[in-house]
């Protein structure tokens, strides 16, 4: 009897994943190290749009599982891993973190864990509801009698009406800029990140579940030109014109992150080839992006601590080059680091299982 194949990895995937990981860390060393303001930073302004979407995309991507048995048991076996996977090793990092790179351990602790970002560490967090609230449709979607893209368009078009809530400020309390007093088990438990990173995962999703389709309407001579008209008109408004006003300048902002993330997606896929193992570029940022979650937790111990860079490029914007090189090479070196810490943390099974959720 042949025994069933395993289905190979996409490598230009593991490199976008690789990818995607080069800028959060580019990002947070031009927010935490060079203390600069978004914006009024050539680079962030323009960056910001799509990097954190991007991730959520892969991330939903990767959870389309075509093969996936749905049980209960199976449900819960996916859920404890995923507990193990990502709230252990953040829990850790984050105490590790307030203890040497804070002042006070105890006040940061406290104050980090009453606000959405938990000190940078909110992503994982995010990422974990994401899966659960994924992992439990995905198993009551099992049960329906015909298979159908009704369920998974709903909870799209959901994920999107929660999505809107959030730049609401005069209808909701957890909306960007709102006056209202917060709610704070969500500010406890990241709920509006998921919220604003959540259709996202679910495009990503779909996008794998519909992988055929998805790619005769990408290699289609109309979609891009179209995606990269709609990109240049939507980013434009948001970073330079802001022709839009109240309630529809989310309009251009959600456009312009959407179609971004679908630009480096279909970028990554054409030029596959330059991107496989047998390429320096493509196997390093393979190997970053299969340590993605390693880099993510080690990484703000790496920070540094030049705020006079950020005021340089705060006093002397459009440096749009010099900007992003500066960050994305000491990025490099932080990653570096990251990965070297890694391998040494590695070494101990232990570490490697509780710390990194690799058995």
């Amino acid at each position: 009897m042949d025994l069933p194949t395993k289905k190979p990895r996409l490598e230009w995937l593991d490199a976008l994943r690789g990818f995607t990981m080069i800028l959060v860390v580019a990002n947070h060393v031009s927010l935490i190290g060079f203390e600069q303001h978004w914006r009024y930073s050539s680079s962030l302004s323009f960056l910001m749009l799509f990097r954190m979407p991007l991730f959520f995309f892969v991330s939903g991507f990767l959870a389309y599982k075509a093969a996936q048995i749905w049980s209960l048991h199976n449900l819960g076996q996916l859920l404890l891993k995923k507990l193990q996977v990502q709230l252990v090793p953040t829990v850790a990092f984050f105490l590790l973190y307030c203890a040497l790179i804070c002042r006070s351990f105890t006040d940061s602790v406290v104050s980090n864990l009453h606000i959405p970002t938990k000190g940078g560490y909110w992503f994982t967090i995010a990422l974990l509801w994401m899966f659960v609230v994924y992992y439990v449709f995905a198993y009551a979607e099992s049960k329906l009698k015909r298979r159908s893209w009704i369920p998974i368009a709903l909870l799209f078009v959901v994920s999107l009406c929660l999505y809107e809530t959030c730049f609401l400020p005069k209808i909701f309390p957890w909306a960007q800029g709102s006056r209202m007093p917060r709610i704070q088990w969500m500010d406890d438990f990241c709920v509006e990140r998921v919220m604003i990173y959540f259709p996202f995962f679910v495009y990503g999703n779909i996008v794998h579940r519909y992988w055929d389709k998805a790619q005769r309407v990408m290699d289609s001579r109309w979609f891009y030109p179209l995606v990269v008209v709609t990109v240049i008109l939507s980013a434009g408004d948001v970073v330079k014109w802001h022709n839009l006003r109240f309630e529809w300048t989310n309009l251009p902002s959600t456009l312009a992150k959407s179609g971004l993330l679908t630009i480096v997606f279909m970028y990554f896929r054409h030029y596959e080839k330059y991107f496989s193992r047998l390429t320096f570029a493509g196997s390093t940022l393979q190997y970053i992006g299969r340590r993605t979650l390693d880099i993510y937790l080690i990484h703000f111990f790496f920070m540094p601590n030049i705020p006079t860079i950020g005021m340089f490029f705060d006093k002397y914007r459009h440096n749009f080059v010099l900007d992003t090189t500066l960050s994305v090479v000491i990025s490099l070196l932080i990653i570096g680091f990251c990965c070297i810490t890694s391998n040494i943390l590695r070494v101990s099974p232990l570490f490697k299982k509780w710390l990194f959720g690799r058995s």
